[in-house]
């Protein structure tokens, strides 16, 4: 049986689709191909059931459509799609966006309802809308669709990824460290950098050595001033996510705001502590084994809320210090 995923962005989302190709392979004798933006596109490569990667480049090709007219690559991408004809074809994302791919795949197509999906209308794209609840964790919605499309049920237990390491690389880094992921999109789920630095302050005291990744030139501004409280934290040079992945699996603990590396660490079952303000962990936190989320509550002041911008400042350096010295004091499974 050969079944089409289509799930393109962002990071999380599409770790989060992981779990559920562990569930059907073990239950059916299956393969999956996946269409996945181009910036993710090792990231499927990961799981040994996932046999091809197609490549789609929506962000970039919605900039320029007519260059991507003229070099053919809407053309190459479209003869991809129909490669192979699939037993099915799943919209795992909801969005009017995946599901329009659908059209271009051969293969009875499966996605949420319109009162499940993110955008309802990606509902009439369709051949079958299937209805999944939406006050669970993400990784649990998208193994109840695959199950229900692929007709089996969930197996009862926390959802496993199955990150093939050996698919990974090798580790450039060596030794014991921490690594602290420090960039997110949203301005309020940012970590204050004053708060970062007494951070590594503390943890380069109690001798770690701590590695800042960064994926923009404002994150690498960001992480060059943390990396000025201490000669022992390194800022590492811009790197693939599948190198990134080897040095975040052998990190003795994490600590990371909501963002997409912070699922790559769940992903790789990486004692983790994640800090959230904003945003509600219970439905798409970090999942998996070893994660810790600390929360920012909204506290009423004066009669009004405090506002999301100084959410973040709940989470004191010293307050995370004392649940991250915890993690690492525990040997690692």
């Amino acid at each position: 049986m050969r079944a089409l995923i289509i799930k393109t962005s962002s990071l999380g989302d599409v770790i989060h689709t992981l779990p559920a190709i562990t569930d059907a392979a073990e239950q059916l004798d299956i393969h999956f191909d996946w269409v996945v933006e181009e910036s993710f596109a090792e990231v499927p490569t990961w799981h040994k059931n996932v046999d091809r990667v197609i490549p789609v480049a929506l962000r970039r090709w919605r900039k320029s459509p007519l260059s991507v007219w003229r070099s053919q690559e809407w053309r190459h991408f479209k003869q991809e799609m129909r490669r192979h004809s699939y037993e099915a074809v799943i919209d795992a994302q909801g969005l009017i966006k995946s599901a329009w791919l659908t059209r271009y795949a051969e293969g009875p197509s499966f996605g949420l309802d319109k009162k499940s999906a993110r955008e309802p209308l990606a509902s009439r794209f369709y051949q079958r809308s299937i209805k999944i609840a939406k006050q669970q964790h993400a990784v649990e919605r998208v193994r109840q669709l695959f199950a229900a499309a692929l007709g089996y049920t969930v197996p009862q237990r926390i959802g496993d990824y199955q990150v093939d390491r050996s698919r990974l690389g090798a580790n450039p880094c060596t030794g014991e460290y921490l690594v602290f992921l420090h960039g997110t999109t949203w301005p309020t789920k940012h970590w204050p950098e004053h708060y970062w630095q007494a951070l590594a302050k503390s943890a380069t005291q109690a001798d770690f050595k701590v590695l800042i990744p960064w994926g923009n030139a404002t994150e690498k501004k960001r992480a060059e001033q943390i990396s000025t409280c201490s000669d022992n934290i390194e800022v590492l040079p811009r790197m693939g996510l599948s190198t990134l992945a080897t040095i975040l699996a052998d990190a003795k603990a994490v600590v990371s705001v909501d963002t997409g590396l912070a699922h790559l660490c769940a992903a790789l079952d990486t004692p983790n502590l994640t800090l959230y303000g904003p945003t509600q962990p219970q439905l798409v936190g970090t999942y998996g084994k070893n994660q810790q989320h600390l929360e920012a509550r909204l506290l009423e002041k004066g009669g009004q809320k405090e506002s999301f911008a100084d959410l973040m400042q709940q989470l004191t350096p010293e307050l995370v210090w004392r649940y991250l010295s915890a993690i690492t004091e525990t040997p690692r499974p």
